[in-house]
């Protein structure tokens, strides 16, 4: 399996929703490893890394997000693969 990293921002109303708890859900079940954090501005960004398709899953429910979540827009670049990554958690704020 070839592993791939992406970095995600998620833009509209993200916080204060579950968003972060509910793509904890969403990662485990596509089988992805990193995590996701709210941002000061608002947005909430995520590490996500694991096979493409995979990953391409997680991103996909990032557009829509859970039950109350509005989101507006999806910024998706790519990222470093971090091998001390080994599930998909909450971190603080950054």
């Amino acid at each position: 399996m070839s592993v791939v990293a992406r970095r995600v921002v998620v833009r509209g109303r993200v916080q204060g929703v579950g968003y972060r708890f509910a793509m904890v859900g969403a990662a485990e079940h596509a089988g992805v490893n990193g995590w996701v954090r709210n941002r000061r501005d608002g947005s909430v960004e995520a590490h996500v890394q694991g096979d493409g398709a995979a990953v391409l899953a997680l991103i996909a429910w990032c557009e829509s997000g859970p039950p109350g979540a509005q989101v507006s827009d999806v910024e998706v670049g790519d990222a470093p693969v971090d091998p001390t990554l080994a599930d998909f958690a909450t971190r603080a704020t950054g």
